[in-house]
């Protein structure tokens, strides 16, 4: 199986302009605060760069990862236009648990599907939130099927997804609009964009956010990130789709990347990733379970989905061959998106 792809191009796209609100949306919601960037010098000199920061998502508003960004968004927009429709999902954890979040907060019921690999504890964690789940034998993506049709039985039922596909698209541009506040506070905080963005890459919605976000026509190509996805070897579905140029479904197993345990990119992410994104490389369990453990003896509560991208950029940055292909210089500035808390 292949595990690196690297693009010289992907710097140069433009992506479409998008849609602003978001960000203002969520500085009304009581307890928003900007999450922490946080240095980690040691890491700075284990990988030879001038600084690694990493945007801990341990704790966003109440909740121990940043899903609920995205939800938060999109719910508000579907509600909008579909005032007290029950709110519908598909989750493999912390999405399934936001929309529940807001639900409650909205005053309307959710229910929410989850993949059989789920462990209990986090289908209870979704339940505390007020809402239905509904168990499905079967992986991530027949998961979001089942959910799919269960939104679509009834005209008062809303699907609330972090994935696209053909005909379903609006809800997902919203989640991804949602998550573009992120990178507004790392920004803001920099005081300018860093020099390599390391994402973890489920279905891809996160990893368009900050493509769309670093590819904007008014940033200068020289000033860009390059941007680093980073997937479980056993859910790898945009290394796959970019190495083959196409669009690939991949056969998932178990792992402990269990946000990231999933087999279809979403459409809307496909041609965005394939232009703007860089590179993408693969991390073992093993090699996520030790940067879990690492961040912890630093400081930093994550899970092995948000620890995995220091097990990425690890797994870049101390091959030589690979290093090279990135072109990032001996001072460079490197965000670690840190999108979950560890929640063992």
């Amino acid at each position: 199986m292949t595990s690196w792809y690297c693009s010289r191009v992907a710097r140069d796209w433009n992506a479409p302009a998008g849609r602003i609100g978001a960000h203002a949306f969520h500085r009304s919601l009581l307890g928003y605060a900007p999450t922490p960037l946080l240095p980690v010098p040691e890491l700075a000199t284990e990988l030879g760069v001038g600084q690694v920061l990493v945007k801990d998502e341990s704790s966003r508003l109440g909740l121990p990862a940043f899903k609920v960004l995205g939800a938060s968004w999109a719910t508000s927009k579907v509600l909008e236009r579909r005032p007290g429709a029950m709110l519908v999902t598909a989750t493999d954890g912390n999405h399934g648990r936001a929309v529940a979040r807001m639900a409650a907060h909205f005053g309307v019921r959710a229910t929410v599907f989850v993949p059989q690999v789920m462990l209990p504890e986090t289908a209870g964690l979704i339940e505390s939130e007020g809402a239905t789940v509904v168990w499905v034998d079967g992986d991530y993506d027949e998961t979001v099927r089942r959910a799919a049709e269960f939104a679509e039985a009834q005209p008062d039922r809303a699907l609330v997804q972090d994935t696209a596909w053909h005909g379903y698209e609006q809800v997902p541009a919203w989640i991804v609009e949602g998550y573009q506040t992120l990178l507004a506070e790392v920004d803001a905080e920099l005081g300018g964009p860093p020099d390599l963005v390391a994402v973890p890459v489920g279905v891809g919605s996160l990893a368009e956010a900050v493509v769309r976000h670093y590819r904007r026509p008014d940033l200068a190509s020289a000033a860009r990130p390059s941007i680093l996805s980073v997937e479980p070897d056993t859910a790898a579905c945009l290394l796959a789709s970019l190495t083959a140029r196409r669009p690939v479904t991949v056969a998932t197993d178990a792992t402990v990347m269990a946000g990231l345990n999933c087999g279809t990119v979403s459409s809307s992410a496909w041609p965005v990733l394939r232009a703007g994104c860089d590179a993408a490389v693969v991390v073992t369990d093993a090699e996520a379970l030790r940067a879990v453990g690492d961040l912890e003896r630093l400081g930093v509560s994550s899970g092995p989905s948000g620890a995995a991208t220091l097990a990425g950029v690890r797994a870049v940055l101390t091959d030589p061959q690979r290093r090279a292909e990135l072109d990032l210089e001996t001072g460079a500035v490197v965000v670690l998106l840190s999108t979950e808390g560890n929640q063992q």
